[in-house]
């Protein structure tokens, strides 16, 4: 199975991930069976999908330790990715929100990573991390200085506790400045065919210092799975609400695209889910795409694109059928 370099850092994997933010559970996505979790990592690994990433907000701590109970034994044989500099134990002069009830601030010192660290390897049962990501940016460097940031993850790097750095919510300065104090090998980002904003933003200055990119949301929160429909009725309180490719005109002309694409997925025997998946990772070199799930079936259903070899006539139709799609887009 064809594998892609993390950066520069001596890491490979396959260019599909999965994300654990759904196993955390609460009010964010609703209580979860956790031995069926577990079972959804061992069939994402039984299926080529080798790196895993979670984060210790996600359930304040849940997912990270339902990571650690179902890698147990099985640690030397992925890839493990968590973050750093979300903080509920105490309160800092930047908050961030309240997440389960709990107020979270962000911490992006020196002790506030290391801290981080400490409780993540204790929750993971590991006494490493691969990747190691910067969940928020401070709005203010003035409270949080880079040059302490980075410096810290060098030296937790060296120390082997972490193995490379990645960061998240970023911008292209951010993203230069990182680089000019240290090494980032990874930005985790929101990006999907609907939603390209990093494609302008972010890809030319991550060639330019070979860092890699590993994208969430690849499927805008189901809405191009293939199973959303104009009939779909989200209840007032559903987060996706707030998801702009989700309002009405958006959804139809997305709808009635995949529609189109449906052949194809007789074509290549796969779902419209694997098939956005796999065309997803071809819209931008060395795409990393990080699929959520907490069904094993889910997870079925991502790593089936692995298998998928798109053939170059269709991934030009796709895409003009794409542009056209989403010069439309509000």
């Amino acid at each position: 199975m064809k594998t892609l370099s993390i950066g520069k850092s001596d890491l490979r994997s396959p260019y599909i991930a999965m994300g654990t933010w759904a196993i955390g559970g609460g009010t964010w996505w609703g209580e979860n069976d956790d031995a069926l979790s577990v079972r959804t990592i061992e069939e994402a690994m039984d299926h080529g999908i080798c790196w895993f990433d979670t984060a210790p907000v996600y359930g304040i701590g849940h997912s990270e330790e339902i990571v650690g109970k179902a890698l147990k034994g099985k640690r030397s044989k992925v890839l493990l990715s968590t973050k750093c500099g979300l903080e509920w134990d105490y309160e800092t002069l930047c908050f961030h929100k309240v997440m389960e009830g709990r107020n979270v601030y962000r911490d992006l010192s020196p002790k506030g990573i290391r801290k981080n660290l400490e409780d993540s390897l204790r929750r993971l049962q590991t006494d490493y991390i691969d990747i190691y990501y910067t969940h928020w940016q401070s709005p203010d460097f003035s409270l949080y200085p880079l040059e302490e940031t980075v410096g810290v993850l060098m030296d937790l790097k060296k120390e082997g506790k972490i193995r490379a750095v990645g960061a998240s919510n970023v911008n292209a300065d951010i993203i230069r400045q990182y680089c000019r104090l240290g090494q980032l090998d990874v930005i985790q980002e929101k990006y999907s065919i609907a939603d390209t904003q990093i494609a302008q933003e972010l890809v030319p200055v991550c060639e330019e210092y070979q860092v890699s990119i590993q994208a969430y949301s690849p499927l805008e929160q189901g809405l191009l799975t293939g199973k959303v429909t104009m009939e779909t009725v989200l209840s007032p309180t559903d987060v996706r609400n707030k998801n702009r490719f989700w309002k009405t005109e958006n959804r139809r002309q997305l709808v009635d695209m995949l529609r189109e694409w449906t052949p194809l997925t007789e074509k290549y025997h796969c779902s419209l889910a694997s098939l956005v998946i796999c065309y997803t990772a071809s819209t931008i070199s060395d795409l990393n795409i990080l699929c959520g799930a907490r069904k094993p079936e889910q997870i079925l259903d991502n790593a089936r694109a692995l298998e998928l070899h798109l053939q170059d006539e269709d991934i030009s139709r796709m895409t003009a059928q794409l542009e056209k799609v989403r010069s439309h887009l509000l």
